[in-house]
């Protein structure tokens, strides 16, 4: 009876084993997606191999095995092909990257622009940061925030003309923007001297004149301009100097249009500031009303609200009680 025993547990084990060794459980393949604008897949992970298929940008792909830095992956459609790992993301990236691209689109813009050079877009500011994707040249992109890092030393080859930088540089400038590219919208952070400000004209040259580096411009109201139409009125802000400072702006500047002389005049000038982007305008909901713009100001060390109404062409600063009081000891003093 016990040698019946036996042999009937050592038949389960044995039954066991089979089926644990051919019924593997299935899991659910892997999801990655496309990294660049195109994406050769190859019919191997040799030398010789021929392309299969191109997938592009965002395309969702299953992930069916790994050798060393190369991944074979199947299309939506069912074609296999080989790439490398660089030209994937993973699905938990892409979730990071479409969770900026939706933050983004609620923020005001600071600025406009297009990318001059082929530049990384990375989910974070910082060289060796992931990188979301690359865009080309003359690739429009809107710009929100902007973060001063310290320049890394030695050679980055991942970032585009890197001969760009100046070479005293201590400090360089990194902009959150979002691109408009084919496949729609993407964000990210940008290196900032890899993107070229669209300033309207002649605001360049009137801060040329200034020694102003334009760091953002607002259109603070439309005026008759004295032949049949209207004129934007614009608030531009920037720095002086080399980029990497702790101000996102340090001067201000307002444009208005004379329509007398028919043309663009300084208004109002302030560069008693240590300004912190976003600039926030209010614009009148009816004719003749006042516009307001303001921001956080970060001359005192603790961040505080500075705002100013603009009348027509007539710009003021609005001070609080405890501001006024400080302002006429100064004055007295």
């Amino acid at each position: 009876m016990r040698k019946m025993l036996l042999g009937f547990v050592l038949v389960l084990v044995v039954c066991a084993a089979a089926y644990l060794r051919w019924h593997h459980p299935k899991h659910r393949p892997e999801v990655a997606y496309a990294a660049n604008r195109d994406v050769i897949l190859w019919s191997t992970s040799a030398v010789v191999r021929e392309p299969v298929a191109t997938v592009h940008y965002g395309d969702r792909l299953n992930v069916l095995q790994t050798f060393e830095d190369q991944v074979e992956v199947r299309t939506q459609s069912g074609v296999t092909g080989w790439t490398t790992e660089g030209n994937l993301l993973t699905a938990e990236f892409w979730q990071k990257a479409q969770e900026l691209d939706t933050q983004t689109a609620s923020l005001p813009v600071e600025a406009w622009g297009h990318t001059g050079v082929l530049s990384n877009l990375h989910m974070v500011p910082g060289r060796n940061a992931p990188r979301i994707r690359q865009l080309g040249r003359n690739v429009p992109v809107e710009l929100y925030e902007r973060q001063a890092l310290d320049v890394p030393d030695g050679p980055h080859a991942e970032e585009a003309d890197d001969s760009a930088q100046p070479p005293d540089a201590k400090k360089e400038d990194w902009w959150l923007v979002r691109a408009k590219v084919s496949e729609g919208t993407v964000s990210g952070w940008l290196l900032g001297r890899f993107v070229a400000l669209d300033v309207p004209d002649p605001l360049p040259n009137y801060a040329s004149a200034a020694g102003l580096h334009i760091q953002g411009w607002f259109v603070l109201n439309q005026v008759d301009d004295g032949a049949g139409g209207t004129k934007p009125q614009y608030l531009v802000v920037g720095t002086r100097g080399a980029e990497g400072q702790p101000c996102d702006f340090t001067m201000m500047r307002v444009y208005t249009w004379g329509r007398k002389n028919q043309r663009y005049e300084t208004a109002f000038v302030d560069s008693d500031v240590c300004g912190k982007l976003p600039v926030v305008v209010t614009r009148p909901k009816t004719a003749g009303g006042e516009t307001t713009f303001s921001f956080q100001d970060l001359s005192d060390g603790a961040p505080a609200e500075r705002m100013y109404r603009m009348a027509q062409t007539v710009v003021r600063r609005e001070r609080r009680v405890g501001e006024q009081a400080a302002a006429g000891r100064h004055a007295r003093g």
